[in-house]
């Protein structure tokens, strides 16, 4: 291979390579924002470098959320679906597709990894396809028609309760399935699924699973409103 074709060879990667950096399709996407942070919260990009969040830091998809010791962490997405990540969670952002002109196009796929979380649904969900909302967990995963629930992740870090996944619906109605099947969980009902091959069953509320939120971090927050009425005053502006 002569010089002039190394040349011609490298340019055409070179461009190549520009391309691809530049397509839509690798840029990052935006998925929401911070809306509340008390405490220490870090993303994982896709690529790997890791990024200390602060109030009205943006979120993607792809982050993998980290919440510290002692922190509480308010996500608001841009269907105005939000989260509340407890203290040493792992959440990630999987995918998420919203245009309020294509209601059928509506995706949202988050993985609850470790730790808890209060979530309220958005318009993911409730337009368009009612399975485009999903939350992932290791033992389930839950589908929703419009409400409130919260998930914690059990792995020795909840006292005396067995290992698995809880769940709680506080408004509104959540399914909870794996490949053993599924069931729906009311308000004010618990549920807890072991692992994917074993039935989710409705349980008593587990007694040494606190589910409420520390009121000290609403008012650190400035949430109480929210803690009254949540989902009331959810909204994401992107700028």
């Amino acid at each position: 291979m002569n010089r002039q074709t190394i040349f011609i060879v490298t340019s055409l990667l070179t461009l190549l390579l520009a391309l691809l950096l530049g397509s839509p399709a690798l840029a990052a996407v935006a998925a929401g924002k911070v809306a509340n942070l008390n405490g220490t919260l870090f993303a994982e990009r896709l690529d790997g470098t890791m990024r200390a969040l602060a109030k009205d830091s943006t979120v993607e998809v792809g982050d993998t959320l980290v919440t510290e010791k002692r922190a509480f962490a308010r996500i608001v997405f841009i269907d105005n679906s939000e989260v509340i990540l407890r203290p040493e969670t792992r959440f990630k952002i999987e995918a998420l597709n919203f245009d309020p002109d294509q209601p059928d196009a509506d995706n949202l796929v988050l993985d609850a990894v470790r730790g808890g979380l209060r979530a309220i649904t958005g318009q993911v969900g409730k337009r368009g396809n009612s399975d485009a909302y999903q939350v992932k967990t290791t033992a389930a995963t839950i589908g929703i028609r419009g409400t409130v629930y919260e998930v914690r992740v059990c792995s020795g870090n909840c006292g005396g309760m067995p290992d698995g996944v809880y769940f709680f619906c506080i408004q509104g109605m959540i399914e909870v399935r794996n490949q053993a099947g599924s069931v729906t969980v009311g308000p004010g009902e618990y549920a807890y699924a072991r692992d994917q091959e074993t039935l989710p069953v409705l349980i008593p509320e587990p007694s040494e699973i606190d589910f409420d939120l520390p009121s000290d971090w609403s008012i650190l927050g400035g949430l109480e409103d929210w803690a009254k009425n949540p989902g009331a005053q959810s909204r994401c502006e992107m700028r």
